[in-house]
């Protein structure tokens, strides 16, 4: 039976699916960087879909997950909003200082490259968990989560761009913390598993999904606002959508 499989095979079990998921979000950078003059010109519809996809991930599927988990989601929910809000004005004011350019870069890419490579290294942790408990239970687990990786290359690789980045620094930093982050997350957690209690995974879930939701409805719901574009709508109704079918896969 795939439940009675030896430890070592659940191991090769994680891994291989935490390098899918990576090599997931690997080709979505590579696929918007090969077509990047068409994501420049459309970088506001893709920041509408990010911001819907964020915010309804979040509230849809990581935050509810985290509350069944552990009576203290709520406490780490905030403080994962308030850290990235923190990480944010520390940044803005000891680092960029006044200049414009420098701010663009914090607010459209460092910032939301650090929420979105928080929950993917966390992702890994997932992976362990789940695959702990049999290859079966992590195959499961693990279809949902593969879904969202793919556009989550592309979300950061165009933050990060929009923000200032170069396109060939900005792929990869988007490599190492929304790809390479969840199977590293992974090999990292395995020897902790046996530690790592529903309750401890549920706070970190929580800090997530406050990170998450700071990086949607802070950072890019009112730079889309202000800008107006035509389809934004539209866009952000999709990331919803998306966001809305993954939980239904995942129920």
């Amino acid at each position: 039976m795939l439940e009675e499989s030896s430890t070592q095979e659940r191991f090769q079990a994680a891994l291989a699916a935490s390098l899918f998921a990576g090599m997931a979000t690997t080709l979505g950078i590579c696929a918007i960087r090969h077509f990047s003059a068409w994501g420049r010109r459309h970088s506001t519809t893709f920041m509408s879909f990010a911001a819907g996809a964020l915010v309804s991930a979040s509230f849809l599927h990581i935050i509810p997950k985290a509350f069944s988990m552990t009576v203290h989601a709520p406490w780490w929910l905030l403080a994962g909003f308030l850290i990235l809000h923190l990480v944010n004005r520390f940044l803005a004011a000891y680092v960029c200082g006044h200049e414009q350019n420098h701010r663009e870069l914090v607010v459209l890419g460092i910032v939301p490259m650090l929420g979105i490579g928080f929950h993917s290294l966390l992702d890994g942790f997932i992976y362990s968990v789940t695959f702990a408990a049999g290859v079966l239970t992590g195959s499961l687990a693990s279809i949902g989560m593969v879904l969202h990786e793919f556009p989550e290359g592309i979300i950061t690789y165009l933050l990060l761009v929009r923000g200032g980045i170069t396109e060939g620094r900005a792929a990869g930093l988007a490599f190492i913390t929304s790809a390479a982050s969840t199977p590293a997350g992974m090999v990292v957690s395995w020897p902790l598993v046996d530690k790592i209690s529903p309750a401890m995974l549920g706070e970190l879930l929580a800090l997530s999904g406050g990170a998450l939701v700071y990086v949607g409805a802070t950072h890019l719901l009112p730079r889309v606002e202000q800008e107006g574009r035509r389809f934004s709508l539209a866009a952000l109704a999709g990331g919803v959508l998306v966001a809305g079918l993954v939980r239904a896969l995942e129920a």
